[in-house]
């Protein structure tokens, strides 16, 4: 749980100290990678203690099984698989099409083409994004710990 936490700190700095400051799409970029490694290394600490609970028979291995597994495990969660769908995106972030708007403006937004949609992400879709992974967190530590 510590190494997700440090991940969020520094992700909420990158987001309220540094694109404050910054306001280009090179810090939303970052704010997204951040968030991405956020996940994973919650994803793997939630299938770790699923395989300690025997609720999956292994851990997988590759990404997108991952994903799955922990589909399964939250079916129930309405936030946590919106967060998965949107881990879809991060990870391929870096390997999209991106456009950048306003740059050292206020309203700096980066457009990211992902599955044939346009996605502009912006200050106001950032703090949704941070909202959603909040949730997201709250349930990973509530698996971690009530099911110990």
């Amino acid at each position: 749980m510590e190494e997700i936490i440090q991940e969020k700190i520094s992700a909420d700095h990158l987001l309220y100290v540094s694109l404050k400051y910054t306001k280009t799409c090179d810090v939303i970029l970052n704010l997204i990678i951040r968030w991405r490694r956020m996940i994973e290394v919650s994803l793997d600490q939630i299938l770790t203690h699923a395989k300690k609970k025997k609720k999956i028979p292994s851990v997988p291995s590759s990404p997108l099984e991952k994903i799955e597994s922990a589909r399964k495990i939250f079916k129930n969660d309405k936030n946590f698989l919106e967060v998965l769908e949107l881990y879809g995106m991060f990870r391929k972030i870096e390997d999209l099409r991106k456009e950048r708007i306003g740059e050292f403006r206020k309203n700096v937004t980066l457009k990211v083409f992902y599955l044939g949609k346009e996605i502009s992400i912006n200050l106001e879709q950032l703090k949704k994004y941070a909202d959603m992974l909040e949730k997201f967190i709250s349930s990973t530590k509530q698996f971690l710990i009530d099911k110990k």
